[in-house]
């Protein structure tokens, strides 16, 4: 069955990201086609990349890299709920795309954003990296206004409209995921003979 990682890409305090990622998980784990599993990234600290080459041309000397790349490895696809800081995406949120890079490789992707402006700045830069990463981003994203969906600007009341966008979304990031798996399944059987 198709395996879905859902990325909780922000970790300051008080942050509203973890309402909005188990309303994702909530929701998608009613599903029959596919399995979710909820990644936070407060819970995988990384320095900032501290790779003495780049993680295109792995395996990671460090232990840290290593483990965030096994954690991410198995998953089919991802969906990305984000932030939107001063225009862009978080910088743990960038710095843990960036420690990987194979692990990311022809799997689908989708978002779910927050913000002043519905968070679609983030999602704009999130798109170019997942692309340069091989990644086959949705084009159904779910943008949150501060100021319609949170209640005094902390507390998520997500609208009918939203779960209809997700129910989409996530319909893509299946459907996509499984059509990738052909691509998935050539790049590990290249990198096994690259190894032997």
């Amino acid at each position: 069955m198709i395996s879905i990682g859902i990325i909780l890409g922000s970790t300051r305090p008080n942050r509203n990201g973890p309402q909005v990622a188990q309303w994702v998980h909530d929701r998608a784990s009613h599903r029959d086609d596919a399995t979710f599993e909820l990644i936070d990234l407060l819970d995988h600290p990384l320095p900032h990349l501290d790779e003495p080459v780049p993680p295109m041309f792995g395996p990671s000397a460090n232990q840290h890299t290593r483990d965030w790349a096994a954690r991410i490895a198995p998953f089919d696809g991802f969906v990305i709920v984000t932030p939107e800081y001063n225009g862009g995406m978080p910088g743990v949120l960038k710095n843990a795309i960036d420690h990987a890079c194979a692990e990311w490789t022809n799997k689908a992707v989708g978002f779910v954003s927050y913000g002043v402006s519905g968070g679609a700045r983030s999602v704009a830069q999130l798109r170019t990296v997942c692309g340069t990463l091989g990644m086959a981003d949705v084009s159904r994203p779910v943008e949150l206004s501060l100021f319609t969906d949170f209640e005094n600007h902390t507390t998520f009341v997500p609208g009918e409209r939203h779960a209809a966008a997700l129910t989409a979304m996530l319909d893509q990031v299946v459907s996509w995921s499984a059509a990738l798996a052909p691509l998935r399944e050539d790049s590990l059987v290249g990198a096994e003979a690259g190894r032997s």
